[in-house]
């Protein structure tokens, strides 16, 4: 087996980090988000040659969400997650895009399969746990390996901010919950890459991110 990697593809008006998640060795592995441009996403899985097995989703924004149907069918592939308490928001990705004026193919968005918390999803020997963490999105899930001490964390947390509460199913104090119930347990040592901007690794983010104190 080999290692665990990640590579990031901005993607959107909104600078979404659309991720693929990859074993070195076999290059097999998972796209994560892909909000949208999704011949660029094409693009980078045909020059490096994955093969993909599936498509992950942490929540039902628009901006991580809107290209998840186009890209299947490209694929061939399911499409994984998120929680299903994000139903609403993939059922109404047509009407996100008219409210941001947002052009381009976006459609809503049928999971093969949401995801609870407690569940694990793989690809290749690679196992990640599913924590539901609400509070950006009420289904927003995080994908945690624990042997490689590495989440996916969409927009729950990021480099010394957290997911913003302002949008429709937003709760603040569910999603410090969510960080510090769920995320910061899981030890300092944990590195994470996040929905937008730099990763980071969550024993910094407990000592200086100022929404954390």
């Amino acid at each position: 087996m080999g290692q665990l990697n990640a590579g990031i593809i901005p993607v959107t008006p909104f600078q979404q980090n659309c991720a693929i998640l990859f074993d070195t060795d076999s290059k097999r592995g998972v796209v994560v988000d892909p909000g949208g441009e999704v011949e660029r996403i094409r693009a980078a899985i045909e020059e490096n040659a994955f093969d993909i097995e599936a498509i992950w989703l942490t929540h039902g924004h628009i901006d991580h969400a809107g290209g998840a149907m186009e890209l299947k069918e490209a694929l061939g592939v399911d499409i994984i997650g998120p929680h299903a308490d994000d139903k609403r928001l993939l059922d109404g990705l047509e009407e996100q895009a008219r409210m941001f004026g947002l052009p381009g193919a976006v459609r809503n968005c049928t999971p093969d399969r949401f995801l609870d918390e407690g569940e694990t999803v793989s690809f290749g020997a690679h196992v990640f746990e599913v924590l539901h963490c609400p509070g950006h999105a009420p289904g927003h899930v995080v994908f945690y390996n624990r042997e490689a001490s590495f989440a996916h964390v969409g927009d729950v947390l990021f480099h010394g901010s957290i997911g913003r509460t302002d949008l429709p199913g937003g709760d603040h104090e569910a999603l410090i919950r969510s960080i510090k119930e769920k995320l910061l347990p899981l030890g300092d040592d944990v590195g994470f890459i996040c929905g937008h901007g730099p990763g980071g690794r969550f024993g910094e983010e407990r000592r200086t991110n100022p929404f954390l104190r």
